[in-house]
C-alpha cells in the first residue's frame, strides 16, 4: 500500500498556522513511508472563497517549504485539486445515496427548523436533528416538490446507540449516535458540504490516512457511516491536538497572531518556523529542540505526538528563531536572508515612492521608513490623547478596524480607503480625527507618508496586529463595551 495523506484548506482567509501544522505532519508521515503528500482547496464555500486567499495558502506552505506531491497548481492523476471543480461528483453521489435510502430530499424551511430544534430541547433531547424530526408527509413533499421549493439532501443517522471509531492516536473513540444530526451532504444551491465532499475526494483521490485536527472527532461517525454507506473501506485516521493559546484556550487570531503571513513579515525564518511547528504535540527522539524538516522526517514516529494541547507560544518561537540566526547563518547568509526579507526590490519600490518627496539627504529614510522594516512598534498610551477624540472613541475606532479588517477579503488602498469612511461615518466622526489613533497604532507617530498606503504596503497581518497591540496597550474593551460596540458593528452596511 502507497501511502497518502493530504492537506485540505479552505480559501476563506489569511493563511492559517494550523493549516501548516497539519500540512507539516501529513507530509512527514508520508514523506516517511514513502508516500505522496496532496494539496487540495476546499472552496465550496463560494462566497467567501477567493483565488487570493488560494495563492497566499500555496505561497505560504512553499515558504515554509512544505511542498507537495499534487495539487491545483501542479496537476496530478486524482485532479481536479479544487472541489469547486469537482462539483458534478458529489450531485452524483449524493443522488447515489438518496437512490440506495441512504440519504433524502428535505424541504424543511428554517424557521420549520428553529421550531424542531427548540422542541426537542424542550423535551429534554439533544439539539441533533433526526430523520424521523425531519421527514414530511408524500403528500406533502410532492407538494412542495411542485413548487419547487428549495431543499437539501441530508444522510440518514441512527436514533440512538454508540459508534465506535478507530484513531491512530487515542485507539477506540465511543461516540453518541443521539448528537449526530442528519447531516446536510448537498446544500440547496448544488454544493456540497465539508462531510461529502471529503468523503468523496479521499476516497476517489485514494487517501490512506486522514491525519487532521480533533476538532473533527465529533464528525467522525457521520464520515464513517458515510464509508459503509458508499461500501468503501474507511482511510485511518489520526486526530492531531489542536494549537493553544499559552491560556490553554484555542489557538485564535483574537489572542495570538495566526496568520503564516504575519510570522513572515515579522522576520522569523521559515526554516524556525517548522521547526517549532514540528513541536507541537511531539518531540525528537533524544529531545533536541532545534532540528529541520529533513531531520524530522528521518527521526518521525507519529506514536510520539501528545494529546496535550500544544501551546503555541510567539515568545518561545522568537528565542528558537534566534537560534537558527546564530547558529545556522553565516554573516553572508545572514545578509542575504535580510535583503530578501525587507530590502528586495520589489518591497523598496513600494515604500520609496511614499517618502522620495520628503527625503532631503539618504538618511532620512531610516527615520521615515523605519516603521516599514519594525515589527510591533513602542508605541505608549500618551501618543494616544488626542484633543478631539475621548480616550472610548479611540479605543472603539481601534476595536472597529479590527473587527472590519479581520473580514475583509480583498487589501488594496481603495479596499481600506472605503471601509474607513464607513466606519468614520457611522461614528460620527470626521475621516481626519478618525484616522488619529490609526496613525500612531501603525506607523507610531502622529504624521507620516498617506497612512492608508503604509497599510496595503504592510499588509493586513501586520497591520491588525498593530491595531490589536494598540488597543492592548489602551486597556482593551470592556465586556460591556464589547457587548455596545458590536451591536452597533453589526448594523454597519459595508
Amino acid at each position: 500500500m502507497t501511502v497518502r495523506t493530504r492537506v485540505a484548506p479552505s480559501p476563506t482567509g489569511d493563511p492559517h498556522v494550523g493549516t501548516a501544522y497539519i500540512a507539516l505532519f501529513n507530509r512527514v508521515f508520508a514523506s516517511q513511508h514513502g508516500g505522496q503528500f496532496i494539496l487540495r482547496i476546499e472552496d465550496t464555500d463560494q462566497v467567501r472563497s477567493t483565488a487570493q486567499s488560494e495563492a497566499m495558502i500555496l505561497d505560504s506552505l512553499r515558504w515554509l517549504g512544505l511542498e507537495w506531491d499534487e495539487g491545483p497548481d501542479i496537476g496530478g492523476d486524482f485532479g481536479p485539486y479544487r472541489q469547486s471543480e469537482r462539483s458534478h461528483l458529489y450531485k452524483e453521489h449524493a443522488e447515489r445515496l438518496v437512490a440506495s435510502g441512504h440519504a433524502f430530499h428535505c424541504y424543511r424551511t428554517p424557521e420549520e427548523l428553529d421550531e424542531l430544534r427548540n422542541a426537542r430541547k424542550a423535551a429534554g433531547k439533544h439539539s441533533a436533528l433526526k430523520p424521523s424530526d425531519l421527514k414530511l408527509e408524500a403528500d406533502e413533499i410532492e407538494r412542495r416538490k411542485a413548487a419547487n421549493a428549495p431543499y437539501v439532501i441530508r444522510m440518514e443517522v441512527p436514533e440512538e446507540g454508540r459508534c465506535e471509531v478507530e484513531d491512530l492516536l487515542r485507539g477506540t473513540i465511543e461516540l453518541d449516535w443521539g448528537q449526530v444530526d442528519a447531516q446536510i451532504l448537498m446544500k440547496s444551491d448544488g454544493m456540497p458540504t465539508y462531510h461529502l465532499a471529503n468523503v468523496v475526494d479521499d476516497h476517489l483521490m485514494q487517501i490512506t490516512h486522514v491525519i487532521r485536527g480533533e476538532e473533527w472527532i465529533n464528525s467522525a461517525p457521520k464520515h464513517k457511516l458515510l464509508y459503509q454507506f458508499f461500501g468503501w473501506e474507511m482511510p485511518v485516521l489520526c486526530h492531531m491536538p489542536l494549537l493553544r493559546n499559552p491560556d490553554k484556550s484555542k489557538l485564535s487570531k483574537r489572542k495570538n497572531p495566526t496568520s503564516i503571513n504575519y510570522y513572515k513579515r515579522m522576520g522569523f525564518l521559515p526554516e524556525a518556523v517548522v521547526n517549532y511547528l514540528g513541536r507541537m504535540g511531539w518531540s525528537m527522539p533524544a529531545e533536541q529542540e532545534k532540528f529541520t524538516l529533513q531531520e524530522m522526517t528521518e527521526q518521525f514516529d507519529i506514536q510520539r505526538v501528545s494529546l496535550g494541547g500544544p501551546v503555541f507560544d510567539t515568545v518561545k518561537l522568537s528565542w528558537l528563531n534566534g537560534l537558527w540566526i546564530r547558529e545556522s547563518l553565516t554573516v553572508q547568509q545572514l545578509a542575504t536572508k535580510f535583503r530578501e526579507w525587507a530590502f528586495n526590490e520589489d518591497y523598496l519600490m513600494q515604500i520609496l515612492p511614499q517618502i522620495h518627496s520628503r527625503l532631503e539627504v539618504l538618511s532620512d529614510v531610516a527615520k521615515l521608513a523605519d516603521f516599514f522594516v519594525a515589527g510591533l512598534l513602542p508605541v505608549q498610551p500618551e501618543q494616544f490623547e488626542f484633543t478631539k477624540l475621548e480616550p472610548e472613541q479611540v479605543r472603539k475606532v481601534l476595536q472597529f478596524c479590527v473587527w472590519r479588517f479581520e473580514t475583509q477579503p480583498d487589501w488594496d488602498k481603495e479596499v481600506i480607503h472605503h471601509s474607513l469612511t464607513v466606519l468614520s461615518v457611522a461614528m460620527g466622526l470626521k475621516l481626519k480625527d478618525f484616522m488619529m489613533p490609526l496613525f500612531v497604532a501603525v506607523s507610531g507617530r502622529t504624521t507620516a507618508p498617506s497612512i492608508m498606503d503604509a497599510m496595503a504596503i504592510l499588509g493586513s497581518d501586520m497591520t491588525r496586529a498593530r491595531l490589536r497591540f494598540a488597543l492592548e496597550l489602551l486597556g482593551g474593551a470592556s465586556k460591556k463595551e464589547t457587548k455596545a460596540w458590536d451591536k452597533q458593528y453589526r448594523v454597519i452596511e459595508f
